[in-house]
């Protein structure tokens, strides 16, 4: 190692040489943490996902379409309600062999706490298959 020694033949200039040794050392650090970092970078789960255009779902005829308005109003396929009305039209479909999805339509002004009163008294009636219709984004611009 050259760090200018105890020599008395040296002139007193200052050292030229540069210490390579830390340098080295650091460098096979960073090599050894690349070489164990590497493999987890190319860790990934290769998915093919199905490519498909989204269609506006169909009515069939076991679908029931709730919409509420901003001021909270009830409406059963277009025809206005009131709640005790709708609570008796869920528990008739409920009774039935095979239950109806229900399409709940809700502006999005609409008050959160009417939302979770339709839904549950759908599912009080047994109603449990529950779908949120929403505007397709082309349609959703003015």
């Amino acid at each position: 190692m050259a760090f200018g020694g105890l020599d008395k033949q040296s002139n007193g200039a200052p050292m030229a040489e540069i210490n390579m040794t830390p340098l080295i050392d650091v460098m096979l650090v960073l090599l050894v943490i690349f070489i164990i970092t590497a493999p987890l970078f190319t860790h990934a789960i290769r998915l093919d996902l199905p490519k498909v255009a989204s269609q506006p779902a169909r009515e069939t005829p076991q679908t029931i379409t709730l919409s509420i308005d901003d001021a909270g109003k009830l409406f059963w396929n277009e025809t206005p309600v009131t709640f005790d009305q709708m609570r008796a039209r869920f528990s008739d479909a409920g009774k039935g062999a095979q239950k109806p999805e229900l399409h709940l339509r809700a502006s999005s002004a609409t008050r959160y706490d009417v939302i979770a009163q339709v839904m549950g008294a759908a599912q009080q009636a047994g109603l449990a298959r529950i779908g949120f219709v929403t505007q397709p984004a082309a349609a959703a611009k003015p």
